[in-house]
């Protein structure tokens, strides 16, 4: 077993270095304290199993495989800059691990600072957490997951590399008002509407980012809950957040995605010719043209201004 330990850290560590020049030449690691919790954290821990697509269904790859062919396939995909498909429950995703160049362009966006208190909404694996510990320090870090066994899951992986965050099992659309203010909330999975708890949780400055439709909407929390900003231009797909209802976009114009995030957005509150004829008009515009206010316990979506035109309501969260 020291043998096998040594081979994953050796192997784990040329992985993992490979994982990082090629983040970095994404020009996602810019911030040398992000590049240095990419390096240093060795994702491998954090996904000791995982799933691929199969012939038939999900494929498992695991750590301990016995055959040596296998066990190297594990640790390669490990370190590969994908998602990684964690948890499947009869046949259907429950959880994954998001692809580590999407993490690294989430965490620059956070604009986290030393001595930041951050809430992470879906633990998953651990790893997003363990990068968050590492440039914080694990009593700035606290993440929640609905499910008691990915919790604990979670909270096992992120012990193994060394880390000992707040890891609580509650509805992640709750919050943890318990350990809040909080200076960043960031979601791991997808939301239809910002939930109104994590905006009371939040410190006055605070920043919120979380994914929605198939965006990453970064807001600014003011003071008295209210809550303002754009989404980034980036893509993003992620899990929904279970104990939250969510809407899956349909598909929009021959498989433009910009659409499909504007009809997810936008939906229920256009039919599909209405939101159609819209996007086009307005030149069909990219995710950085949309954004979120929230206001007392009113939230909508809107295009180029806050107080402009189109604007449409978010379903209460």
């Amino acid at each position: 077993m020291g043998e096998r330990r040594d081979e994953f850290a050796e192997a784990g560590a040329r992985a993992r270095r490979a994982l990082v020049r090629e983040v970095e030449a994404a020009g996602e690691l810019t911030d040398p304290a992000w590049r240095a919790a990419f390096a240093e954290v060795p994702r491998h821990l954090f996904v000791p199993y995982y799933y691929v697509p199969g012939t038939s269904g999900y494929e498992r790859l695991w750590s301990g495989d016995p055959d040596p062919a296998r066990r190297a396939r594990w640790l390669r995909g490990a370190y590969e800059d994908t998602a990684i498909a964690t948890r499947v429950r009869d046949g259907e995703l429950v959880s994954s691990a998001s692809q580590p160049s999407l993490m690294a362009l989430m965490l620059r966006a956070l604009d986290v600072r030393d001595g930041d208190d951050v809430l992470e909404i879906g633990a998953g694996t651990g790893y997003h957490a363990a990068l968050l510990c590492h440039r914080l320090g694990e009593e700035h870090v606290t993440t929640v997951d609905l499910d008691e066994e990915i919790a604990e899951s979670a909270r096992t992986h992120l012990a193994a590399a060394g880390y000992r965050p707040a890891v609580v099992a509650v509805d992640g659309a709750r919050g943890c008002p318990e350990r809040a203010p909080y200076d960043r909330i960031v979601a791991t999975c997808a939301v239809p509407s910002v939930p109104y708890a994590w905006l009371a949780q939040c410190a006055p400055g605070a920043l919120v980012l979380a994914p929605l439709s198939t965006g990453l909407l970064l807001l600014r929390v003011e003071d008295g809950g209210r809550a303002e900003g754009r989404f980034l231009a980036t893509s993003a797909y992620f899990v929904a957040l279970r104990g939250a209802a969510a809407r899956a976009p349909r598909h929009g114009p021959a498989g433009d995605e910009r659409f499909r995030f504007f009809q997810g957005l936008v939906d229920p509150a256009l039919d599909r010719s209405e939101a159609l004829s819209l996007w086009l008009r307005e030149g069909r515009p990219g995710r950085e043209r949309f954004g979120v206010t929230v206001s007392g316990d009113r939230q909508w979506a809107w295009l180029d201004d806050p107080g402009g035109p189109y604007a449409w309501p978010l379903p209460d969260a």
